[in-house]
């Protein structure tokens, strides 16, 4: 007698086998369409088939005590979208769209770091750079599970949330994101995060270039870097690499789904 079938692999592209039979067919998730305005085009979305990365919501990043507020930088600006990310994750994780932490974090010996990307970060060599002690709490800087590299408290983690570290402006070098998306089955994916015109630009860029749809949702994403860097990153998401919406719009578009 042949035994039932047994899941093999993460769905939908997941296999179902036994010792004769290998279903290869993965039966697609339920649609679940939306229609959501952004500010080129309305577009016709499926849910089942979307994720959110929320990029660098870290600490050293948000913090008034972390990385970039010691090195003088006002940190309010990247703040600005805890508050927009909070209304919008519950109704996302209500529809089963995963939640994907993309944050910096390093190896403590730094061994996959080049001279060039400390460089940016540290160019004197002197001051406080990527692995360096901060001195108002000694957390290395941008190191993995440091406090440094946390997200900051405000924005709650869930069991269920995807977590991926990475190690350069863009998600995507380097790091699994890619196969991990191709395993949840996920095409459409919403950006959100700080800095805008740095890390998740890069992300979303490449992104673009590796096929997915990409929507940069306005106000849960931000830059500590002046304005000009700001608008130029809305004009070339919006002329080259995808769509940009707000989050009201994508959760109206939720409330109305089909």
């Amino acid at each position: 007698m042949t035994s039932s079938l047994r899941t093999l692999g993460v769905p939908p592209n997941a296999w179902s086998v036994n010792e004769s039979i290998a279903d290869i067919t993965r039966p697609p998730l339920v649609p679940q369409i939306i229609t959501l305005p952004t500010a080129t085009k309305t577009l016709q979305l499926d849910l089942a088939k979307a994720a959110i990365l929320i990029i660098d919501m870290q600490n050293d990043f948000c913090h008034p005590d972390g990385w970039l507020a010691h090195i003088g930088v006002d940190v309010s600006p990247a703040r600005d979208p805890i508050a927009p990310l909070q209304g919008l994750l519950p109704v996302l994780r209500s529809v089963q769209v995963p939640i994907v932490w993309v944050n910096w974090g390093n190896r403590p010996d730094l061994l996959n770091i080049s001279a060039s990307v400390r460089h940016v970060y540290n160019p004197t060599g002197e001051g406080v750079g990527l692995g360096d002690p901060l001195p108002a709490n000694n957390a290395p800087v941008l190191r993995k599970d440091s406090w440094a590299a946390a997200v900051v408290d405000e924005l709650a983690q869930h069991p269920d949330d995807i977590r991926v570290d990475k190690y350069r402006m863009s998600g995507f070098w380097d790091t699994p994101l890619d196969s991990i998306l191709k395993n949840l089955g996920r095409t459409t994916l919403f950006f959100a995060g700080v800095n805008a015109d740095q890390c998740v630009m890069a992300t979303l860029q490449d992104a673009n270039f590796l096929g997915y749809d990409c929507i940069l949702i306005s106000d849960c994403t931000a830059t500590t870097s002046p304005t000009y860097c700001w608008q130029a990153t809305l004009y070339n998401v919006k002329q080259c690499f995808g769509f940009v919406a707000e989050s009201h719009a994508l959760l109206n578009a939720i409330k109305t789904k089909k």
